[in-house]
C-alpha cells in the first residue's frame, strides 16, 4: 500500500500550487487527477490577473508559487488595469496563450523532485478517529497519506447545463465526482451549491475585425514575477464590441429555454460576472454591454468573448453572436455553458485551510467557494504549505489581512463565510494602500524565503530592493532643488507651481503632477537611485501620509489578533453576551478576537465585553494555587 506525505485531489490552479508547494518543502507528494494532459487546464477566460487578482499572484509569486512566473512565459498581451487612478487600485492583468500554459505546467510538474503524478479519482476520504489517513481511488486502491489536499474546483457532483439539456461533468469534456460530494456529506460537512459559467468559443478567421476597438497591450509591458527582468515575446491585441437592443431581445426571447430563468438551476451565481441573460434582465436601462473580443493564443482558432457568458440554446446562442457588430458570420467552435458544482461552507475551515471536522484534511480553490483562477492558486499554495508544515510537525503559516491579499481573502471565506461565488476585490481590502502590488515582495519574500520555497538568489535581490529604497528615500530627503529660472520654466510645463525657496526632491516628487521621470528632467543632479526602485519609491513618497495613517490602524488591528481565544472558551457563561452572538462564537470558534469582530453579528460592544471578560478570567487564573 503506497504512503505519501501529501496527497493533492486535483490538477487545477489550486492543486498546482498546493501539490508543488508541498514536494518544493520536501514531502512526498502525489497529485491525482482524472486527466494528467490536464495539468493548468485553463477552462475559462484566457487571462490571469485582474482589478484585486493581480495582487494575489504578484503575491503567490512572492512567497514562490508558480502562477506569476508561467504567466510571463505564456503572456501573450501585458496591460496595468487602473493605470489612471491611485497605486492602491492598480492591478496586473495579462492574456495567455492557453496551450502554452497547460503545456508550462505539465513540464512544471513533471520536473518537480518528490513530486508524484496518478490518474485516479478521489472517491472516498480515509478516515481514522477523525483525522485522514489517506483516499480511496474509484479503482479501489487505498492510498495513505499524513494529510490531504482538495482542490477539486468545479468537479465536485458538477452538472452542465446547455439551453433545457444538462449532464453530470465537471467541465465540458469531463466527469465530475459524485463520489467524493456523497462521502463528505456523510462525514458531516455542510455543502452549498454555486454555479458558473463560460463564453461560447468563436472562429478568429470569421470575425470582422475592420470597424471594432483595438485594444493594445502596454509597452514596454511589465511582468507578473519579481524574478522576471524583462518580456521579449510578442503582445497581440483583443477588440472591442457591443451587444445592442437586437441582442438584448433576442436574449429576452429566449430566456424560457435558459436554465437559470426556466427554474433547472437553483444553484447561486457569480454576481461580479453574471450571464449575459443576467446582465439583460437585472439591468434593463441599459442599452449595450461591453464584449473583449480575447484571443486564445498565438496559434490558436478560438477567440473568447469575455462579457457573453451564457447557457442558452445553441440555435439562442448563434442568433445572439450574430447580433453583435463584428460577429455577423462568426463561427461558434464551442457553445457556451452554465455549470452547478458543490461546494464546502468555509466557516468549516481554519484561516490554514484545515477542515475543523477531519484533522489533516485541507481544501483550497473552487471547492471552498471562490471563483477565479488567481483565487484558487492562492489557496493552493497556503494549502499546500500548511499540509506540508502539519507533515513535518511544525506551526502553520496564518496570513493575516494586514500583510497580504491572500489574508483577507483566506479570512473572509473562514470568518464570513460566503453565499455566492467569491471574488476578490481590492475594495475588500481596508489597508489596500499598504497592500500594493510593487511591494508584495517586500511583504512576503522573507516569509517565502524562510519556508523554503523562494531561492537564495531571489530573496538577496529583493533585500537590493529594499536597500536601495531606504537609500533613496534618504537621498530624496536630504538633497535640495534650488530655485531657478530654468527649473521653475519646468515646472511651469508641468502645471505646478515655482519654486520660491530651496525645496527637497521629496517635497517636489509628492506633488501630483510629477513623477519621478519628471524630477530626473527638471533638474539636473543625478539622481541617487536605481530604476528598478523607482516605481516603490514614488509610491512611497506620494503616499506617505495615508500610508502613516493606515499603518496606525495596522496596529490597531494587530492588538485585537494578539490576544486568543481558546478552543476551549465556554462563551454560554460569559455575561453580557446575546444569545445570537453566544451561538455564532461557539460555532465559529474564532482563534482571537481579531477574528471574532469579523464575524457577520458580532458587534463591537460584544468584542469589549469579551476583553473585559479575557482579563478577568486570566486574572482570576493567575491567583489560583
Amino acid at each position: 500500500m503506497d504512503k505519501y506525505d501529501v496527497i493533492v485531489v486535483g490538477a487545477g490552479h489550486a492543486g498546482i500550487e498546493a501539490a508543488l508547494a508541498a514536494s518544493q518543502l520536501g514531502c512526498s507528494t502525489l497529485m491525482l487527477t482524472l486527466d494528467a494532459g490536464s495539468i493548468g487546464r485553463m477552462s475559462c477566460n484566457p487571462a490571469i490577473g485582474g482589478v484585486g487578482k493581480g495582487q494575489l499572484v504578484k503575491e503567490i509569486d512572492a512567497l514562490g508559487g508558480a502562477m506569476a512566473r508561467a504567466a510571463d512565459s505564456c503572456g501573450i498581451q501585458f496591460r496595468i488595469l487602473n493605470a489612471s487612478k491611485g497605486a492602491a487600485v492598480q492591478s496586473s492583468r495579462a492574456q495567455i496563450d492557453m496551450e502554452m500554459y497547460n503545456r508550462y505546467m505539465i513540464k512544471r510538474v513533471a520536473s518537480q523532485k518528490n513530486l508524484y503524478l496518478k490518474e485516479a479519482e478521489a472517491e472516498k476520504l480515509l478516515v481514522q478517529d477523525s483525522q485522514v489517513i489517506g483516499v480511496l481511488t474509484g479503482k479501489g486502491e487505498s492510498i495513505l497519506a499524513s494529510c490531504v489536499v482538495l482542490s477539486a474546483g468545479t468537479f465536485l457532483d458538477g452538472l452542465l447545463h446547455l439551453g433545457l439539456k444538462h449532464h453530470s461533468a465537471g467541465r465540458i469534456g469531463e466527469s465530475s465526482s459524485l463520489s467524493l460530494a456523497r462521502d463528505l456529506e456523510g462525514l458531516g460537512f455542510r455543502l452549498l451549491r454555486f454555479k458558473t459559467g463560460t463564453c461560447p468559443r468563436l472562429d478568429k478567421g470569421s470575425i470582422d475585425y475592420s470597424n471594432l476597438i483595438i485594444q493594445e497591450g502596454d509597452f514596454p509591458p511589465r511582468p507578473f514575477s519579481f524574478t522576471t527582468k524583462s518580456l521579449k515575446q510578442k503582445q497581440i491585441p483583443c477588440y472591442i464590441t457591443y451587444t445592442n437592443k437586437n441582442t438584448h431581445q433576442i436574449i429576452l426571447d429566449n430566456l424560457r429555454y435558459s436554465p437559470l430563468y426556466a427554474g433547472i438551476i437553483k444553484a447561486t451565481g457569480v454576481r461580479y460576472c453574471p450571464s449575459i441573460e443576467d446582465k439583460i434582465v437585472k439591468f434593463k436601462d441599459k442599452e449595450r454591454h461591453q464584449i473583449f473580443l480575447e484571443p486564445q493564443g498565438y496559434k490558436s482558432k478560438e477567440v473568447y468573448p469575455n462579457g457573453l457568458s451564457t447557457s442558452l440554446p445553441e440555435e439562442a446562442q448563434l442568433k445572439m453572436v450574430h447580433s453583435i457588430a463584428g460577429l455577423e458570420k462568426a463561427r461558434i467552435i464551442h457553445f457556451g455553458y452554465g455549470i452547478e458544482h458543490m461546494v464546502i461552507e468555509p466557516t468549516q475551515l481554519y484561516p490554514s485551510l484545515e477542515t475543523k471536522l477531519i484533522k489533516n484534511l485541507y481544501s483550497a480553490g473552487q471547492i471552498n467557494g471562490t471563483t477565479g483562477y488567481e483565487e484558487a492558486a492562492a489557496q493552493g499554495l497556503i494549502a499546500g504549505i500548511n499540509a506540508s508544515l502539519r507533515a513535518k510537525n511544525k506551526e502553520p503559516l496564518v496570513l493575516d489581512r494586514s500583510s497580504s491579499y491572500m489574508g483577507v481573502l483566506i479570512d473572509d471565506l473562514v470568518t464570513k463565510g460566503t453565499n455566492e461565488p467569491y471574488r476578490m476585490f481590492t475594495s475588500r481590502v481596508e489597508y489596500r494602500l499598504v497592500l500594493r502590488e510593487d511591494n508584495a515582495d517586500l511583504r512576503l519574500s522573507k516569509i517565502g524565503y524562510e519556508l523554503g520555497l523562494v531561492q537564495k538568489k531571489d530573496y538577496t535581490r529583493m533585500q537590493k530592493k529594499e536597500k536601495a529604497i531606504r537609500k533613496g528615500m534618504a537621498f530624496l530627503k536630504k538633497t535640495s532643488l534650488k530655485p531657478s529660472a530654468k527649473i521653475n520654466a519646468r515646472l511651469d510645463l508641468l502645471n505646478t507651481s515655482p519654486l520660491k525657496k530651496p525645496t527637497t526632491l521629496e517635497e517636489v516628487l509628492r506633488r501630483p503632477q510629477v513623477d519621478i521621470q519628471d524630477l530626473k528632467r527638471i533638474t539636473k543632479i543625478k539622481l541617487d537611485i536605481p530604476e528598478f526602485a523607482y516605481q516603490q519609491l514614488e509610491n512611497e513618497v506620494k503616499y506617505a501620509g495615508f500610508i502613516k495613517r493606515q499603518l496606525v490602524e495596522v496596529g490597531r488591528f494587530k492588538h485585537l489578533e494578539k490576544i486568543r481565544l481558546s478552543d476551549k472558551l465556554d462563551y454560554s457563561v460569559v455575561p453580557g453576551l446575546s444569545r445570537e452572538i453566544k451561538e455564532k462564537l461557539t460555532r465559529f470558534r474564532p482563534l482571537n478576537l481579531g477574528q471574532a469582530s469579523r464575524i457577520s453579528g458580532v458587534t463591537p460592544a460584544a468584542v469589549s465585553i469579551l476583553m473585559v471578560y479575557l482579563r478577568k478570567f486570566n486574572g482570576e487564573k493567575q491567583k489560583l494555587p
